[in-house]
């Protein structure tokens, strides 16, 4: 541990832990539009009106704890990977201690099933069920091995998460409203697991001087332009069951209309990276791909209220 990273108080190193693995800037504004977007989506879906405020808090916060729980948690299980082949994250150069973000996360473990349980009771079982995946993540399902062999059922059992979140912020609508998922709702959970494979296929997108041994990246396993292409193929079947949610939840113009605009620029940007994968687009690719999930969400959550004042 450096003397001037050691000397530093605990609030000011967990300062800069979150700046480089857990982005507060970065994460809690896409977050806020995905729990907000789930809730109006779920609501629309079922023709009722939208919940209180405390449904949209308990979304927020339950989910911002199980990100960081997710962070955690690959903390645990890239431990080893980061020590021989990455020293300059925060764990293995000594800012902070594995112990301690484990710590946390199971602090935030127990903290999401109080705020779920206070909200509503039921809500702990649809949170059970991404937790008991969560657990599995960080085990890699009992065959780290075997699954790190075929990366893109690593990618589908991983990225199976984002579908099981968005229950969780779903339910925190219909729970307490009706019991039940409204009609429809399977396809607003597939277009999250797929926008999670936009993500986490975008953020392993290198430049050909910036890979290195022992970092798995989708540019170093398939080449870049296969890679840009499958990227892009994310996006494109994003866009359709985007477009899919925007005919059942009433607004298919607009949602049409604002993704096929919003479509533009990850295409572009794809079609750049695949002719040169420099730096500068290896991080236009990881920016890209949080700006489309990000109007992803907000045209399904918002899109249905302008449609309808437009009506």
């Amino acid at each position: 541990m450096s003397v001037d990273e050691a000397s530093p108080p605990l609030a000011k190193r967990l300062w800069i832990y979150q700046a480089e693995r857990f982005p507060l800037a970065k994460t809690a504004p896409l977050i806020a539009v995905f729990s907000v977007a789930s809730i109006s989506v779920s609501a629309h879906l079922a023709g009722r009106p939208l919940p209180g405020f405390w449904a949209f808090a308990v979304a927020f916060a339950v989910t911002m704890i199980l990100f960081f729980e997710m962070r955690a948690c690959d903390e645990v299980k890239d431990a080893e990977d980061d020590r021989r082949f990455r020293p300059e994250r925060p764990v293995p150069r000594g800012l902070v201690t594995l112990r301690l973000i484990v710590g946390l996360g199971i602090a935030g473990f127990f903290a999401t099933l109080l705020i779920a349980a206070a909200y509503a009771p039921s809500l702990v079982w649809p949170l059970a069920l991404v937790q008991a995946w969560l657990a599995l993540m960080t085990v890699e399902f009992f065959a780290p091995d075997w699954l790190r062999d075929r990366p893109f059922l690593y990618l589908v059992s991983h990225m199976a998460i984002m579908p099981l979140i968005d229950l969780f912020l779903t339910a925190c609508e219909w729970l307490p409203a009706a019991g039940s998922p409204p009609p429809g709702l399977w396809i607003f959970l597939a277009l999250s697991f797929v926008n999670g494979c936009v993500i986490e296929i975008g953020r392993k997108l290198y430049a050909k001087e910036n890979e290195r041994p022992g970092v798995e990246t989708y540019s170093a396993l398939m080449g870049p332009k296969r890679a840009a292409a499958l990227w892009a193929a994310c996006v494109a079947l994003s866009f359709c069951l985007l477009l899919a949610t925007g005919f059942a939840v009433g607004a298919p113009l607009l949602v049409g209309v604002i993704g096929a605009v919003a479509l533009g620029l990850p295409l572009v940007s794809a079609a750049r990276y695949a002719k040169a994968p420099t730096p500068k687009r290896q991080k236009t690719m990881d920016a890209v791909s949080g700006v489309w999930v990000l109007v992803c969400y907000a045209t399904a959550g918002f899109a249905p209220f302008l449609s309808g004042a437009a009506a």
